[in-house]
């Protein structure tokens, strides 16, 4: 979307007006990127623009220095407009060396502009890259893009000279002279990152005053260079009124958990064993112990869900959360839990597969794990969310689920969500209604015992609290007495039990939304996507619509059970496209439930999908359907000339 162009006058600074711009930054892994992608974002925000980013770390925690598996990137879009991704091809590239060069040139657009750290780029390095010589010695990069080369390294020594640093200490500062240069580059202001070098460093002036000069001479640099002639401005977005908040995706899970413990009047236990890329979830939530909140971090993935389960029987909020590898081994506490019926929260935050797969990369194939993982008849309700900001929303809309229900809630997030930021804007406390639980405090008729596993109308049981007179109960994963609760080999109660509980999470599709749809509620296509496609296939389709498809989008939040309308909608459209980051898992479930031939668009790259290749899809669909409705008017012309003749 991004009328990023150069101005009629390169030989003259000027200012140019553009809708928005997408810019990535790569480097080493220690070169400071995500740190100066991180405060682009934020400089981006407190102007008033929407933004979207896309972080991007190497896959090993020490990959060697200077080689392509070690580049570590920050993609941000930063618009005048509502957007929903971090943008497809890139109007701005930097680069710290040539295997961030190699790497990432791809996606940057002819005619985009490419800054290069021209110290970064001799001959070790294109060893360790692997290539041959200079990259930028191919003429076609010269011809098809906009190559500026800087000496980042040379000129941050020389702004921190007289600081007396060591070369190690002064190279490192380097980063924050490619944010100043960025900074003047886009239009952005210095007075953030200033405030946030001050907070950071504050210990170490020396530290925080060699950043400050790197950063102020990048900002200089572009000012006077001739090699810029324009730099871009961007206006502020319209986006709702109200106050907003910059937030990724785990931050706002964890801020999400803990409004819905003070809503329920309960503390917050959460339990985990560190994951990528579910970490930062417990990283942000140990802040918060005036709240309530008690982190916990096991010796491994089974003792956290463990002590997650106890919690939950305890009558606390109870969370436990990991990625694929550990969700696997949660599988039978999450059985245990089921079969207890007690009301707690498993988040997994999706990465790259299978085992160790690609830890650092972002995918949706754990959705049939979650679903189906544990043995035995074990149905569990999963919910997903679509933005980093609706992160905070789920968590809540699931601890209600967990208690009304008295069930464990999967909360099915994904790399591409949790490391990616956008606006949220804060919710107006007052309007955060309360989240009613009800412990049974005593037998009501003393003559009567207590059944730990009567059921309301929802069929969920009591949340008894363990010590509380007159309610003593067993606990366990044997099978259960209906009512009771005591241990049954009974098939008749077994078959019953396994029924209950399946029908218990199905009634929950009573109390969900309605699927939603945006565009026309029938016709040629229907484009249905969960999780961290939404933004891509949103935009996409908005794009086709424009040019006049007849085309919609459905985004399920709601995967198990689907909303109560959900079938009804499939078969209101000749097509149904399926986009999804695995082989085909809801297709599959959606096949086979509604019996809807969908047709998947699939990837399994480690990459988000590109509107572009979303709308290609799409077109190639439209244009089909479009011909199969000709050929279906030439058939009914046919048979109505037939039938004529006969009647002749």
């Amino acid at each position: 979307m991004s009328a990023f162009t150069p101005g009629p006058d390169s030989s003259a600074k000027q200012i140019e007006n553009v809708e928005g711009i997408t810019v990535r930054l790569a480097g080493d892994s220690g070169d400071g990127m995500q740190l100066l992608g991180t405060q682009l974002t934020n400089t981006s925000a407190l102007l008033g623009n929407d933004v979207a980013t896309f972080p991007d770390f190497p896959a090993e925690i020490r990959a060697p220095r200077g080689t392509r598996a070690g580049v570590s990137g920050f993609q941000v879009q930063f618009a005048a407009e509502e957007i929903f991704t971090p943008g497809d091809v890139l109007d701005a590239l930097v680069v710290m060396n040539p295997a961030a060069l190699v790497t990432n040139i791809g996606d940057l657009r002819p005619g985009g502009l490419l800054i290069v750290n021209e110290d970064g780029f001799n001959d070790k390095e294109y060893k360790l890259a692997k290539v041959s010589g200079n990259p930028l010695d191919d003429p076609r990069i010269r011809e098809r893009y906009r190559v500026t080369e800087v000496a980042m390294t040379r000129l941050t020594r020389d702004a921190v000279a007289e600081l007396g640093l060591g070369m190690k200490e002064a190279d490192r500062c380097k980063n924050f002279f490619a944010m100043g240069l960025v900074y003047w580059l886009f239009g952005r202001s210095l007075d953030p990152t200033l405030r946030f070098i001050a907070a950071k460093f504050g210990r170490k002036p020396d530290v925080a005053l060699a950043n400050e000069k790197a950063l102020r001479a990048g900002w200089a640099y572009g000012e006077t260079t001739e090699a810029f002639g324009t730099s871009y401005h961007v206006e502020p977005a319209q986006l709702k009124p109200g106050t907003y908040k910059n937030m990724m995706g785990n931050q706002a899970l964890a801020w999400g958990l803990l409004a819905a413990a003070q809503r329920s009047h309960k503390e917050l236990f959460y339990g985990t064993y560190p994951i990528t890329p579910a970490s930062d979830i417990l990283h942000e939530l140990s802040k918060y112990k005036n709240f309530g909140v008690r982190t916990f971090q096991a010796e491994d993935e089974i003792a956290a869900i463990g002590a997650t389960v106890g919690a939950a029987f305890g009558g606390t909020m109870a969370v436990t959360a990991s990625s694929g590898p550990g969700i696997a081994l949660k599988a039978e506490a999450m059985g245990l839990g089921m079969m207890l019926e007690l009301p707690m929260i498993v988040i997994d935050v999706q990465r790259g597969g299978p085992s160790t797969g690609l830890p650092t990369k972002t995918e949706q194939s754990d959705l049939l794990q979650v679903l189906y993982g544990r043995n035995g008849e074990s149905p569990l309700p999963v919910l997903a969310p679509q933005s980093p900001a609706d992160c905070f929303d789920i968590a809540q809309e699931a601890w209600e689920i967990a208690v009304e229900s008295m069930v464990p809630v999967v909360i099915l997030s994904d790399g591409y969500i949790a490391n990616g930021s956008e606006p949220w804007k804060i919710p107006n406390v007052q309007d955060m209604k309360p989240i009613e639980i009800a412990h049974p405090t005593a037998a009501e008729d003393s003559d009567k015992p207590f059944l730990p596993y009567a059921r309301d109308e929802k069929l969920a049981r009591p949340w008894a609290i363990p010590g509380t007179e007159g309610l003593m109960h067993r606990v366990g994963g044997l099978e259960k007495e209906d009512g009771t609760g005591n241990v049954s080999y009974d098939p008749e109660n077994h078959q019953h039990m396994v029924h209950t509980r399946q029908r218990k999470v199905d009634l929950i599709a009573e109390r969900i939304p309605p699927q939603k749809v945006m565009g026309p509620p029938s016709g040629d296509i229907l484009v249905v996507s969960w999780g961290g496609t939404y933004g891509a296939c949103h935009t996409a389709v908005r794009r086709c619509q424009s040019q006049g498809m007849s085309v919609a989008h459905a985004h399920i939040r709601y995967l198990h059970p689907f909303p109560a309308n959900l079938g009804e909608l499939l078969s209101s459209y000749r097509t149904v496209l399926v986009p999804e980051l695995n082989m085909g898992q809801l297709r599959m479930l959606l096949r086979s439930k509604y019996l809807v031939d969908c047709i998947g668009i699939n990837k399994i790259k480690g990459k988000p999908f590109t509107v572009s290749e979303l709308v290609e899809q799409i077109s190639a669909h439209a244009c089909h359907d479009h011909n199969c409705r000709e050929e279906e008017s030439q058939e009914d012309a046919c048979e109505d000339g037939i039938m004529q003749s006969k009647a002749g």
